[in-house]
Order: C-alpha cells, then sequence, then structure tokens
C-alpha cells in the first residue's frame, strides 16, 4: 500500500485538472451512501465531529482491476484545537481496489479535502458565475483560503482579492500569503461595503450566525457557501437565499446536513423546487446554471465522497506516473 503524503498530493494536482476530474466524476456517477456524520460529546469545550465518506465507481483506470475503485475518508472536525494551533480538520483517506478490497493507497486526507472542497466550488462556478468575474471576496483567512483563491482563478479571470476575517490580523497573514503566489490581495475592512464590491463571495467559516446579508449584494454575483457542515451552522441569510437561484452540490448531503438549505427550507423562506439544480444535473446539461448578467446565484456545498473518490484516484494514478 502506497503512502502518500501532503506533499505528493500538491505535486500530484492541479487545480484546472481536478476540476475536470470532478467534472467528469459528477457527469458519469458514482456510489455515494450519505456520509456517516458523528457528534463526539467532551466533558469541556466544544464537540467533535466525527465524518466517515465511502464511495465507489467503475473507473477505468490504470492499475486497478475491473472493479474500479472504492474509498473513505474518515474526518474529525475539532473546533478548540485551534486554540492550541492544531488543525481543526484532520483526515485520511482510504483508496482500495474495486474488485479485490486491497488497499492501494492511504493519503493525507485533510490536504485532499483542501483540494478537493475548492475545485467543486470552481466546477460549480464554471455554470453560475458571470464569466467575466474578476473580483473576489474570501470569507474566512483559515487553510482552504488560498484553495478557494486558485481554484476559483482557474475557471474566471480574477484580478482582485479580498480577504474578510473576524480576526483582522489572520486576514492580513492570509491577504499576504496570496501576494507571495503573485494575487493582488488586500485585508476586506467593512463586510457589507466588501459584499457590495464582489464579483465572487467564497465563504469558508464556520459560522452559526449569517455572515452575508442578502440585501448587500450586488446584480449577477455568484455566492459560494463552503464552510457549514451541520444544520445548525449558517454563512448566508434569508435575504440572500430568497434573491438568489439556489444550486447545491448534493441535494440528498445539502438538504439534510447544510444549515443555510435546512433553516430556509423549515421556515418556509425556500422550497425544495427553488433548488435548481445539483452539480449532477449541472455537468450532465439537465439543467441551466447562469441565465443572464444580473441574477444572484447561490451554492451550497457539504462535500460529497465522490469528489474525495476523484481526486484520490487522480493522486493515486499520478504518483504512478
Amino acid at each position: 500500500m502506497r503512502m502518500i503524503d501532503r506533499d505528493q498530493v500538491d505535486r500530484s494536482l492541479t487545480f484546472k485538472g481536478l476540476v475536470d476530474a470532478l467534472r467528469a466524476s459528477f457527469r458519469d456517477g458514482a456510489v455515494q451512501p450519505v456520509r456517516h456524520h458523528h457528534t463526539v460529546e467532551r466533558p469541556d469545550g466544544a464537540a467533535s465531529t466525527l465524518l466517515l465518506m465511502p464511495a465507489w465507481g467503475d473507473f477505468e483506470k490504470a492499475g486497478t482491476s475491473d472493479g474500479g475503485y472504492i474509498g473513505v475518508k474518515i474526518v474529525t472536525v475539532t473546533p478548540d484545537n485551534n486554540a492550541v494551533g492544531l488543525p481543526a480538520v484532520n483526515g485520511l483517506y482510504l483508496l482500495l481496489d474495486g474488485k479485490t478490497g486491497e488497499p492501494r493507497a492511504l493519503i493525507d486526507g485533510q490536504r485532499l479535502t483542501q483540494w478537493r472542497t475548492a475545485c467543486a466550488s470552481a466546477l460549480a462556478a464554471s455554470y453560475l458565475a458571470r464569466a467575466d468575474a474578476a473580483r473576489l471576496l474570501v470569507l474566512g483567512a483559515g487553510a482552504l483560503c488560498p484553495f478557494l483563491v486558485r481554484a476559483h482563478a482557474a475557471v474566471r479571470p480574477i484580478t482582485e482579492i479580498r480577504i474578510w476575517n473576524r480576526t483582522a490580523e489572520n486576514a492580513e497573514k492570509a491577504a499576504a500569503g496570496l501576494r507571495d503566489l503573485g494575487f493582488a490581495a488586500a485585508v476586506a475592512g467593512d463586510l457589507d461595503t466588501a459584499l457590495g464590491w464582489a464579483d465572487i463571495v467564497s465563504a469558508a467559516t464556520i459560522s452559526t450566525e449569517p455572515l452575508i446579508k442578502g440585501a448587500a449584494l450586488r446584480p449577477g454575483v455568484h455566492v459560494d457557501l463552503v464552510g457549514g457542515f451541520t444544520p445548525a451552522m449558517r454563512e448566508a441569510d434569508d435575504e440572500a437565499v430568497r434573491r438568489a437561484r439556489v444550486f447545491v452540490d448534493t441535494r440528498a448531503g445539502a438538504t439534510k446536513e447544510a444549515g443555510d438549505i435546512v433553516q430556509p427550507l423549515q421556515s418556509g423562506v425556500l422550497t425544495p423546487e427553488r433548488i435548481l439544480a445539483d452539480l449532477y444535473e449541472l455537468t450532465r446539461g439537465e439543467r441551466a446554471g447562469r441565465r443572464d448578467a444580473d441574477e444572484i446565484t447561490l451554492f451550497k456545498s457539504v462535500g460529497a465522497a465522490l469528489e474525495d473518490l476523484a481526486a484520490g484516484v487522480a493522486v493515486y494514478e499520478a504518483t504512478e506516473r
């Protein structure tokens, strides 16, 4: 069994290449049960979350038997880790031979998640963001921030970037890191002003209170909600949902786990019919994405095991070459 660390993951993938791989995977499909989601209570401090995400598919790839691949990601989310200088999200990805079940690779799950999460957002933006979208606002200055920037820049002509974070010092660190990568990045001061400036708003937080106010959004903006992964988490308010044409990564996952979808459905702000498409339907051409330049689009992702499988296969096969 091959052990693949974060540096090998980075060397194995490109943002455009993984966006294309995800596009093909959603178009072709794979088996992915809704992920197992368990709360690990703590006697003191915030509870942790344990996520188990399996998927399998008949990918016709070199190095496997006719059964393709099976994969499962094991992830823990521990919010209190930030206070002790540790990442909040940790995980591993196990890739297996689809016919024999033999382990093929154990891959750094945190890095794989960063890549596939950002590229799934970029895949959605390729259908939902304006073709001339150039101004990107990212909410959240964590580890996912530079991945989201680089992924969106792979599908849209991003020229200006603003970073907003509750702690301005962290926003400046993220902006400085992006400048080192060659991006024109700066800290966003007032959030509402930044929302009115952006062509794409990408939120990667674990907020339980809405940060994105629909009243502040400009016509034509695309809203990309990445961070919230439980029904209690919320990044955009009801007005944003009312104003937008709404899309999700998977209907089963988003309507069960995403507070930005679950809460509006419960209150009646959103109806199931107003969830216009998921990534399966967009990639297969079954539903339309953006229709005109002035509409607001909103995409909510909670993560899909199919994405991990596609990324894991891409990494594994790249390390064989």
